[in-house]
Order: C-alpha cells, then sequence, then structure tokens
C-alpha cells in the first residue's frame, strides 16, 4: 500500500463487521497493508473460520448484528476505535418479497449499521465511520426491494449521523459499490445473458473488485478528508451515469 496511507493508518484500530469475505476483507486488507490492526466480524463461526484461513492477519470475532446486546458487549471489549466500517449485509432477492424476509435484510443491512454505530459512538472521537450502501441506494431493486430499501436508508443514516456526530469529531461517510465480484452476485455473473446486459451499461466494461473500494475507504477514513462528511460515493465503473 502507499506511503501515504501508512502515515496515517500505522497502528490504528479498525473495526470492520461482515469483514471475513467479499468488500469487508478487501478494504481491510488495505488497512492492514497500510499497517492498521484490523478487527473483524461474521455472522457465524464457519465464515470466522474461513475469513481466518484466507486471511490470518486479522482478529476474528462471530457476531450478530441483529443482535444489541451481543454488539454492545463486542464495543465495550474496544477502548479506542480509529476507523469503523460497516460492511455486513444481505441480499436474500427473491424471499425479500415476504415479511420475514423482507424484515431480516432490514435489521441487517440497516439496523446493524445504526447499532454498532452507536456501539461505537463513545470509543470514535476523532475519528471515522464508513457506511456501504450500493448502487441501490439510488435506485429500485424489483428483484430485491428490500436490499434497495436498506441500502436506501442506509445512505440516509450516514447524511443523519454525519450531522448528529461531527460535534463530537466524528466523520460519518458511505462508498455506494456497483457491480463487484462477490459472492453475493456469483448468480448474475454466472448467467451469459444477464452478465452481458450488466457489462454493457458498464462504461468501463467490467466486473468491479474488493480491490477497487479499498483507495476510497482509505481516503474517505483518512486524515486527507478532514472536510468530508455525509458524502455518499459511488464506485460502479459509471453504471449509475450510463
Amino acid at each position: 500500500m502507499s506511503t501515504w496511507a501508512s502515515e496515517f493508518f500505522t497502528g490504528k484500530t479498525v473495526v470492520i463487521t461482515g469483514g471475513t469475505s467479499g468488500i469487508g476483507q478487501g478494504i481491510g486488507q488495505a488497512f492492514a497493508d497500510a499497517g492498521a490492526i484490523v478487527h473483524v466480524t461474521g455472522a457465524t463461526q464457519v465464515e470466522v473460520e474461513a475469513g481466518a484461513q484466507a486471511e490470518p492477519r486479522f482478529r476474528y470475532t462471530q457476531l450478530d448484528v441483529r443482535n444489541s446486546e451481543q454488539v454492545a458487549e463486542y464495543a465495550a471489549d474496544f477502548v479506542k476505535v480509529d476507523v469503523l466500517i460497516n460492511c455486513a449485509g444481505v441480499n436474500l432477492r427473491a424471499a425479500e418479497h415476504t415479511v420475514e424476509g423482507f424484515e431480516t435484510v432490514i435489521d441487517i443491512n440497516l439496523n446493524g449499521s445504526m447499532r454498532t454505530a452507536y456501539a461505537f459512538r463513545g470509543k470514535l472521537f476523532g475519528g471515522a465511520v464508513l457506511n456501504i450502501g450500493s448502487m441501490f441506494s439510488f435506485f429500485g431493486a424489483p428483484h430485491a426491494p428490500a436490499y434497495s430499501a436498506s441500502k436506501h436508508a442506509v445512505a440516509g443514516l450516514t447524511k443523519s449521523l454525519a450531522a448528529a456526530l461531527a460535534k463530537e469529531n466524528i466523520r460519518v461517510n458511505a462508498l455506494a459499490p456497483g457491480w463487484i465480484e462477490t459472492a453475493m452476485t456469483a448468480v448474475p455473473r454466472a448467467n451469459e445473458t444477464r452478465n452481458a446486459e450488466l457489462m454493457a451499461r458498464t462504461p468501463m466494461g467490467r466486473w468491479g473488485t474488493p480491490a477497487d473500494l479499498a483507495p476510497a475507504a482509505l481516503f474517505l477514513c483518512s486524515p486527507l478528508a478532514g472536510f468530508i462528511t455525509g458524502a455518499v460515493l459511488p464506485i460502479d465503473g459509471g453504471y449509475l451515469v450510463n
């Protein structure tokens, strides 16, 4: 990782929910490369064990972000946190057209981010929160209504917390990823027709990777972005503008 990131993050404490794979893992690796102490959570022990096998530099904890008591207990173990990244999320697609499925997605993607933000609030003075929204923070998803609703709400939560926590010297921003190569997008990537449709609309003509998100995450959480809060930054290869 570049020298500038190491200058800001060496020895700093970074917490990433949903950091055992995909986008969370990719961003965590960038912070670890920059010298940060990276703590990540996974929803299940299987996720934690798989993450530890793939990236042994992280410190792992099983955490259900739907459980307020678990979240509070986890946060209580920290004295100071420099960066909190809310990356825990699910997309249940067709199941989101049921009440149970819809509620599950909202509770993880939106309420989970709220729970961790408030649990770590007292540890973050002078720090940064980075939420993970989506291109679906900007438009609807007929195949995944709860996912889109939750990501719209994550953008709203980001702006609201940015205003509310500024007086505590806590900045809150969000990334809005486009089509990124993760387990969540395995289905459309494997569908030749759907894959072609998505790439045709993406001006840069390729799928993004978790590593594509890392530089923006580092920047927004660094002092270089010291006057930026409440921003929702698309990283989508131009998908939103086409």
